[in-house]
Order: structure tokens, then sequence, then C-alpha cells
């Protein structure tokens, strides 16, 4: 029992959905941002035919083109869809496969907090000098930048989330999952 008198259990459970849910979210709100690209590509093409200026309208194409990479990350990750040379690892038998997974997990780790702590810190100067962004759009800096930010947090948390599950002996989440999309004949991700 925990402190609250909940299974541990239950509280696993919670977590892993709150987590898992939060990846989505992430995956989700990156996905709006390329239709929020789409939308407004259009818009602009639509607008200069019109003969209209589309002002800082490339500006914000690019902060979305930024998010949707930042904050997708920690989905991607999660299910299997991020570039993993497996030419070693698949040759290995379960334990030294696992001890090799776990190494590679803390070096994510520590590759991807190097990640959150400059983002982060770029972010956090950019509100705290007041930086406005040069184009044609006068937006403070932070703004954008904190889908770099989050994205970079999100994928830290998911990292150590992979790491935590390996290390008690779970199989990868990104190995199940792709296993799993395959065995139903997806290979989308694959190409």
């Amino acid at each position: 029992m925990t402190a609250a008198g909940m299974p541990s259990q239950t509280l696993t459970a919670r977590m892993r959905r709150t987590l898992d849910a939060t990846y989505l979210a992430g995956g989700a709100l990156g996905a709006a941002a390329v239709l929020a690209i789409a939308l407004l590509m259009i818009w602009q093409t639509l607008m200069r035919l019109a003969g209209h200026s589309t002002g800082a309208a490339n500006d914000i194409v690019a902060w979305l083109a930024a998010a949707a990479a930042f904050l997708t990350m920690a989905h991607a990750f999660k299910h299997g869809d991020f570039v993993r040379v497996t030419v070693l690892i698949e040759r290995l038998s379960a334990g030294p496969r696992r001890a090799f997974e776990i190494l590679s997990l803390v070096l994510g780790v520590v590759a991807t907090g190097y990640l959150a702590w400059w983002a982060c810190a770029t972010t956090w100067e950019s509100w705290r000098f007041n930086d406005i962004a040069q184009g044609l759009l006068p937006l403070p800096m932070w703004i954008p930048q904190s889908s770099f930010a989050v994205g970079a947090l999100l994928l830290l948390v998911a990292v150590v989330d992979e790491l935590v599950l390996v290390s008690l002996g779970a199989e990868p989440t990104y190995v199940r999952l792709t296993r799993e999309r395959h065995a139903a004949g997806d290979y989308s991700s694959d190409l």
C-alpha cells in the first residue's frame, strides 16, 4: 500500500496511463502544428493569388515546423518510430541484449537530458531578456521556443520511462509496439 492507502499496482497503472496520455498529447499537438502549417500555406497561396501580402506567414510556418518536430519526439520514440540501428543488438542473446539496451538508454538519458537542459535554458533566457523575433512578426522568442523546451522535456521523460521499464525486466515499449505493428502487417514506419 502507498501512503495514500492506494495499492501500488493501481498507482503504477495510473502513472502508466498518465505518461502514455502525455506522449499522445504531445503527438497530437505536433500533428495539429502540421495541420496549421497546411492551412496557413493554403491561406498564404490564396492571399498571394488575390494580390495581398502574407506578411509573417513564413515565420509562423517555421515555428510550427519546429513545434511539430519537437512535440512529437516522445510519442515517436515510444512507438519505435525513431531510427534505431539494430544490426548488433539483434544478434545478441537475451542477457547481453538487455544490458546493451540499458546502456543505450542510459546514454539516451544523458543526451536527452543535455538537450532538455539547453532547450529550457535558451527559452528561459529569451523570456528573461525579452528577446524578440527578428522576422516580420515581432513575437517574444520564448513563445515559439517553448515547444522546443516542452518537446525536449517530454523526450527526456520518455527515455527515462523506457530505462526504468527495461531495468525492471520489461521488453522495451518501442520493440513491443513495432513487433505488434509488423504482426498486423503494418510496415509503414519502416519505409
